[in-house]
């Protein structure tokens, strides 16, 4: 399922980056429910951009604890795991493109924020 949003800016970022929302998909992974909040970072392209994955490392964190869990409660969301996606120009979920430059880091959310989930 899709959330409909407006683009919207993302709260300012670590890297310093600028960062807008692109969608939000609630799914099930298994027996899981899954929100997954996908910004558009121009920054992160290959070839021309300015900011790579070790640079935007502390963004994810920061995009979970400080947009996505307020965005979650605003919109009386609950999910077991919180994606945070970053790509360098809009890619339709679950297609490829290899040109298109695509980081995202997955999260617990709990009680004191948002808890990294290792793959």
């Amino acid at each position: 399922m899709c959330l409909s949003v407006t683009s919207a800016s993302a709260q300012d970022v670590p890297s310093g980056q600028p960062v807008s929302l692109s969608e939000v998909l609630l799914d099930a992974v298994g027996a899981e429910s899954w929100v997954r909040f996908r910004f558009i970072a121009p920054e992160i392209a290959k070839d021309v951009g300015t900011v790579s994955y070790a640079k935007a490392e502390d963004d994810f964190q920061a995009l979970c604890d400080g947009f996505a869990l307020t965005y979650m409660t605003d919109f009386e969301l609950t999910a077991d795991v919180v994606v945070i996606s970053l790509m360098d120009r809009p890619v339709p979920f679950g297609t490829s493109d290899p040109d298109a430059t695509q980081f995202f880091e997955a999260f617990r959310p709990g009680a004191d924020g948002c808890v990294w989930e290792a793959f």
